[in-house]
């Protein structure tokens, strides 16, 4: 709204009307000048008492109504989110985003409390504030990150910031002696509810350490922490270590053992390669036998063309017509006289004499 200068009185004390007042005396109504969200990623979130908000134009009272629908059109949103944010992880990324996207156009400003306020109300934190002011600057959904922030809002701490809206869970947070430390912002119709994500917390994690404790001290001795960086005893110590070389030889028998499945079954595949290749040239074999040495086989037919050479080769040929035979027929050769016909031999012994002297007087009678 337009503000009235301080000498646009009258003399009697009463406020000229806008009318009444001189050009110079008249308000001119202040441009907002808060920082925009960030349009680039490739730098860090900037620090509040880097870049602290020194606009001087009033900021109206927003309702979330009116903010959705992207009132005002001249500045974002400012929208302020607290924690202690250790071991940033992505369930406290999911809270930022769902902060950051609350409205059209939102500035986000993130609170990190410090160590000693965080040690008093919470407890010990395993990463040092410094650390958890880094991770917070590195992430995407932050516009600014505000250092030593306090455990309970204050009406200064909102005006001094021009905060908005508070964006946190619905759960009651009791803590510094109250039921939920963010009663009284809801109760001023500035706080917009966020979702948790279910499994994971910072306190889920610590417990996974803790839990498997031994396994991490003894992964951290072997990658060259002295046992005095991991607060382990001397008797611990050396158990650590022992049980390294057991799982050592553990790892080194189980890769014996993968190596020789894998031998037997190399093994075992080429047996049955070669079996198979056995197969196939014994029935290559014995086919080429049969087709050799079998009833119609190469070798028979080539045998019993020799063998019809040779009865040709010893078997004697027929003797020509024209040559001197004695008046002996071609055909059959004379017989000794001491052969006796096979075909009817002598039925008694005189017949066996008569023969004989019939066979002398007729080689007499030849010569």
């Amino acid at each position: 709204m337009p503000v009235l200068a301080p000498d646009a009185e009258s003399e009697t004390g009463i406020p000229k009307s806008p009318s009444e007042a001189r050009p110079s005396e008249a308000m001119e109504e202040l441009e907002h000048t808060c920082p925009q969200p960030r349009l680039t990623l490739t730098a860090p979130a900037p620090f509040a008492d880097e870049t602290s908000c020194q606009c001087q134009a009033p900021h109206e009272k927003l309702t979330i109504a009116q903010a959705r629908l992207g009132t005002p059109v001249d500045r974002p949103v400012r929208v302020y989110a607290d924690g202690i944010f250790d071991l940033f992880h992505s369930g406290h990324a999911r809270a930022l985003m769902q902060a950051k996207t609350l409205f059209p156009n939102s500035y986000l400003l993130v609170g990190v409390c410090s160590d000693d306020l965080t040690h008093k109300f919470k407890g010990f934190t395993v990463m040092n504030e410094t650390e958890r002011y880094e991770a917070l600057r590195h992430c995407r959904y932050v516009d600014e990150v505000i250092r030593d922030a306090p455990w309970t809002l204050t009406p200064e701490f909102l005006e001094k910031h021009k905060i908005d809206f508070v964006a946190h869970d619905d759960i009651p947070y009791s803590s510094a002696g109250s039921d939920d430390v963010y009663k009284h912002i809801k109760e001023a119709g500035m706080f917009v509810p966020t979702q948790r994500t279910e499994g994971i917390s910072t306190s889920d994690i610590i417990t996974r350490i803790v839990r498997d404790y031994d396994v991490y001290a003894r992964r951290n001795l072997q990658r060259g922490y002295t046992a005095k960086e991991l607060n382990v005893s001397f008797i611990n110590e050396k158990k650590y270590r022992f049980q390294n070389q057991v799982d050592k030889m553990k790892e080194k028998v189980k890769n014996v053992e993968e190596k020789s499945k894998e031998f037997v079954y190399k093994v075992e595949e080429k047996s049955h390669d070669l079996i198979q290749k056995w197969e196939e040239k014994s029935r290559e074999f014995i086919g080429n036998f049969l087709e050799l040495f079998g009833p119609d086989g190469a070798w028979k037919q080539m045998f019993q063309e020799r063998s019809g050479r040779m009865l040709q080769a010893f078997s004697p040929r027929q003797s020509p017509n024209s040559s001197p035979t004695r008046g002996r027929s071609p055909s059959r050769s004379p017989s000794p006289p001491w052969v006796f016909n096979k075909a009817s031999p002598p039925s008694s012994p005189k017949a066996a004499s008569a023969s004989l002297s019939s066979m002398s007087e007729g080689d007499e009678d030849e010569k």
